[in-house]
This record gives structure tokens, C-alpha cells and sequence, in this order.
């Protein structure tokens, strides 16, 4: 029998700190970490993203997952961000998601998210393109995770980030 893995994810608009975050509890916890997929496939990219290009990036954000979620012998693991993202953009971008992305949505559920909240400074990326539009990706992501049922909590907190995230996670690990 297979032992389920519980997936808890960090999410968030640009800039919030999900990659920082989700390693730092991937440690705290001893627990594998999924990196986000797309930022390695955008920084290859030698042209403007494609709504094929996020098809791909659902593709390899699953199939990084599923590799991780195959190999824990723990009880979770984290998630830098989801391929919910992948939804997001496609849809502010092209107008549409692509219904694999909308299949999967329903099929490939997260157990638990962490919505890390806007109020870090934004920090110059080359892979981030919306410093002022922030608040209207906060927006989408509640709108997202609301219309999935999901169960989230917001965290906020500069010095206190990181703790925060932890007393999160904890208090949904053991309620």
C-alpha cells in the first residue's frame, strides 16, 4: 500500500518570497521541496512566452512533482508554488486556460496553501515583469483558491515570515 503524501503549497504574486520561504520550511521540516518548474524554463526562453510554453510548464511542474511526491518517506512535502499559476497566467495573458490545466485543477488537488501576501518590497528580477500590479494578482490568487474550495491561510510578516509560515503549517498538521 502506498503511503499519501500530503502536498502543502507556497503561493503568491511575484515577489512575495516563495522560493526563500518554501526552502527555508523544506529544511525546517525535513521535508522534500519542489522548486517552481517555470523559472527554470523562462530563463531559457529565447522569445515571448507562448500559451504552448505554460502547457509545458504544467507539464514539467507535474512531472517534477510527481517525481519528488514518488521518492518522500515523509508525511508532506513543500511546494514552491503550483501549476495554478499556470492558470493564472494563461488567463490573464491569453485570455483562456488550457483545458489539461483545467482537468488537472480538479483531479490533482494541493492539501493545504500558504498565500504569502504582497507586503515584502518588490525585488528586481529578471524573470518578474508586474512590480504595480500586485494587489490585482492577490486578488486572483483568493479568487483562485476560493473557487477550488482550497484551504489557505494568508501569511504575511517580514521578520516574522518564516515563523508564521511554520505556526500555519503546524497548526494544519496537527489541528
Amino acid at each position: 500500500m502506498n503511503k499519501i503524501v500530503k502536498k502543502i503549497a507556497i503561493v503568491g504574486p511575484e515577489s512575495t518570497g516563495k522560493s526563500t520561504i518554501s526552502q527555508a520550511l523544506a529544511k525546517h521540516y525535513q521535508v522534500p521541496w519542489v522548486p517552481e518548474y517555470a523559472r527554470y524554463y523562462c530563463a531559457a526562453l529565447t522569445e515571448e512566452c507562448t500559451l504552448q510554453d505554460e502547457i509545458n510548464m504544467f507539464h514539467g511542474q507535474v512531472a517534477l512533482e510527481e517525481s519528488i511526491l514518488a521518492n518522500a518517506e515523509t508525511e508532506f512535502i513543500i511546494c514552491d508554488t503550483t501549476f495554478l499559476t499556470v492558470k493564472i497566467w494563461s488567463d490573464e495573458f491569453f485570455g483562456s486556460t488550457p483545458s489539461i490545466v483545467l482537468d488537472a485543477l480538479r483531479t490533482r488537488a494541493y492539501d493545504f496553501y500558504v498565500l504569502l501576501d504582497i507586503d515584502l518590497p518588490w525585488q528586481e528580477d529578471p524573470l518578474r515583469d508586474f512590480p504595480h500590479m500586485r494587489e490585482h494578482f492577490m486578488t486572483i490568487w483568493h479568487k483562485e483558491l476560493k473557487e477550488l474550495q482550497a484551504d489557505y491561510i494568508v501569511v504575511s510578516g517580514i521578520e516574522s515570515r518564516l515563523q508564521n509560515a511554520i505556526t500555519a503549517i503546524n497548526k494544519f498538521l496537527n489541528p
